[in-house]
């Protein structure tokens, strides 16, 4: 067994290699950016090395200087976790020469399956079914066109190289294809270095189950059976689950004979995943699933997989990578409960998902009631640099209803502040009734987005809770007696006092009459509250509101207030004494959703452009996100160039006031 590895990566993924490697005796040799000189994963390691500038491709992606790490470390492995090199047989080859382990498979078996086309052209060969499409090497526009329409519509476009949903594009409509062509090839050579794309047939009602396989450096392989990864917002997986629901024996076995075949058609050596698209119109059946892709590595997903099999997978890498057999055989490894996973981003999610970032101000995830995979703490900053993922929350239940439950619940238990999240998001997937009854396929999220996006409404308790905290009338630092710490409050009735907040962008105003110790009347435009204070703790309030008594916690920020009532997070931002000017929300301004760089441009002043008219793409964290005008004008002014980087906010184009 190895002494000390080094792992290639950051965040969640470098602190869970680390927390079982350290576990097996291993030391860990961290590598970090600028941007994580403090990071997490640099404090867990035994050892930790710079490798540059916060950007990936002059840190992450440097070769040399991990190159470099690792001859000053002397690790003997090297950890790639998942994104970054993973996938990079280049990377694996350079470690060969250096006579340093690679913890994954051979250079070989990640350019068989690193390539969409050549690994379903190598898939028919084995015997494993593909989806109908074109994967030749002809790129010609007006030839992949006529290729969709062989095919039939809808198809999609998916970029040859990478994954993660990245380069690519769904298309219905013919006059569509060239324009989304374009779009998936720009973003595959941004994200992969690699343009070119295969079309596929869109499966209409398709469900995406994935088998985890393993295989040793003495033939062997095995599949720890299927994850049921549907619930997907543009390809990314928003949850994941083990196993899949409405799963039969007999499409098991054929779907794990099938991903055995196709890791031991490539003399196949440690994790990975086989994933397939599978027809789910007429529910599941063995001749209704086709292989889509391989990734060879571990997956983010892997944690429910480790929950139902009872199997530590980053264990068994590391074994595999120092010589030894696989640690069971396939009649050893069974399925035991339930297990859902759920990918908690920073993200503005009725912004449309957009990629947030922030400094987390408090972080409170339920550790006793959950797993928790995460790369962060308090007072750590989501950077526009990375991905925005702030954890990984997984519960395991016997059954597929008690672990949905679980994993509501644990929903409901976090609290996150200083960031916008997608927690509301994945809380009302859990109350999702066709999800719940697993009744799930990969279209379900894009169908219900406008149910699924409705904020939820501000309670009475944390409209009252806020108002306590905002006027200081329940101040928590001074002495035990909770009547000692009410220095707000007055001993005369009748005196009132005024607060206001924003909600969600919009002016809340309170009026509070003053009536006794502990007691208030706060009124707004919509509603009147008779409010007592309970008790009032560190970060924990106990009132009546009308009469009913609530718990809430709570943050309290110099910007802000977080009410967490157990089930929601409401932020109540502080009104500033300036007044804002002119910015996203003017007819006239195109104004940056969010930190990115400027790829696609199609705007100069001058021109003459309609409402709807796509004039600028923002790529953030590897997305493209498309800027349109905001009504018919003329556009006054461009204020950037392609290929810059832009902030939040940042003002990109004028339009001519409409009164000119």
């Amino acid at each position: 067994m190895f002494k000390k590895i080094l792992i290639a990566n950051r965040g969640e993924i470098a602190c869970r290699v680390m927390r079982t490697a350290q576990k097996m005796g291993i030391k860990c040799v961290a590598v970090y950016s600028d941007a994580d000189a403090n990071a997490q994963h640099v404090k867990m390691a035994d050892e930790a090395y710079r490798l540059g500038p916060a950007p990936v491709a002059e840190s992450y992606l440097r070769v040399d200087k991990i190159l470099e790490a690792i001859e000053m470390s002397g690790a003997e492995a090297v950890h790639p976790g998942y994104g970054f090199l993973s996938e990079n047989p280049e990377f694996v080859e350079a470690l060969d020469k250096a006579g340093v382990r690679f913890i994954g498979p051979s250079a070989d078996a990640i350019r068989a399956m690193g390539l969409k086309d050549a690994a379903k052209a190598l898939m028919e060969d084995a015997g494993v079914p593909v989806v109908p499409g074109y994967h030749g090497d002809n790129q010609d526009a007006d030839f992949l066109a006529a290729e969709a329409e062989k095919i039939g519509y809808p198809v999609l476009i998916k970029a040859r190289a990478g994954g993660g949903g990245k380069g690519m594009r769904r298309v219905d409509d013919p006059a569509e294809f060239k324009s989304s062509l374009e779009s998936a090839s720009r973003e595959g050579q941004s994200s992969f270095g690699d343009g070119r794309v295969l079309i596929e047939k869109y499966i209409t009602t398709p469900r995406h189950i994935e088998i985890q396989v393993f295989g040793d450096d003495h033939g062997n392989a095995v599949h720890l059976f299927e994850r049921d990864c549907s619930l997907q917002r543009r390809h990314q997986k928003v949850i994941e689950e083990a196993p899949a629901p409405g799963m039969t024996e007999e499409m098991r076995n054929a779907m794990g004979e099938a991903a055995v075949k196709a890791a031991k058609a490539i003399n196949y050596s440690g994790a990975g995943t086989i994933e397939f698209i599978v027809d789910a119109a007429n529910g599941l059946n063995p001749n209704g699933f086709y292989f889509m892709e391989m990734n060879t590595r571990l997956q983010v997903e892997h944690p429910v997989t480790e929950m139902i099999t009872g199997q530590d997978l980053v264990a068994w890498q590391l074994r595999v990578a120092s010589g030894e057999t696989l640690p069971k055989s396939q009649d050893e490894l069974a399925v035991n409960g339930w297990a859902f996973e759920a990918r908690l981003y920073a993200e503005d999610v009725p912004k449309g998902f957009l990629p947030a970032t922030g400094t987390l101000e408090h972080l409170r995830l339920p550790a006793d009631s959950a797993r928790i995979d995460s790369g962060v703490v308090t007072g750590d900053v989501i950077s526009p640099f990375y991905d925005p993922m702030i954890a990984k929350i997984t519960v395991h239940g016997e059954s597929r209803g008690e672990a949905l439950n679980g994993l509501a619940t644990a929903l409901g238990k976090s609290e996150i502040a200083g960031s916008v999240t997608n927690r509301a998001f994945l809380a009302a997937l859990c109350a999702h009734e066709g999800f719940a009854k697993g009744d799930v396929d990969t279209g379900l999220i894009d169908r219900d987005l406008d149910e699924l996006i409705v904020a939820p409404k501000v309670t009475n308790a944390a409209h009252a809770a806020a108002v306590l905290l905002g006027l200081g009338l329940a101040n928590t630092d001074n002495g035990g007696d909770p009547w000692s710490k009410l220095s707000g409050w007055r001993a005369w009735p009748g005196e009132t006092d005024n607060i206001a907040f924003d909600l969600d962008g919009e002016r809340q105003h309170y009026q509070v009459q003053l009536n006794n110790v502990g007691v208030c009347q706060v009124t707004t435009d919509d509603r009147q509250l008779d409010v007592e204070l309970l008790s009032a703790d560190y970060q924990k309030l106990s009132i009546s509101v009308n009469g009913q008594r609530h718990a809430v916690r709570y943050v309290q920020h110099e910007d802000f207030i977080a009410i967490f009532t157990g089930e929601e997070t409401f932020t109540f931002d502080r009104v500033k004494l300036e007044l804002a000017g002119e910015g996203a929300a003017s007819g006239d301004n195109i104004v940056s959703p969010m930190p990115g760089a400027v790829v696609a441009l199609s705007a100069s002043a001058g021109d003459k452009v309609s409402e709807g008219d796509k004039l600028i793409t923002i790529e953030a964290m590897k997305m493209e996100h498309g800027l349109t005008a905001p009504r018919d004008g003329i556009i006054k002014s461009v204020l950037v160039e392609l290929g810059d980087q832009v902030e939040d906010g940042a003002l990109l184009i004028e339009l001519e006031p409409e009164d000119e």
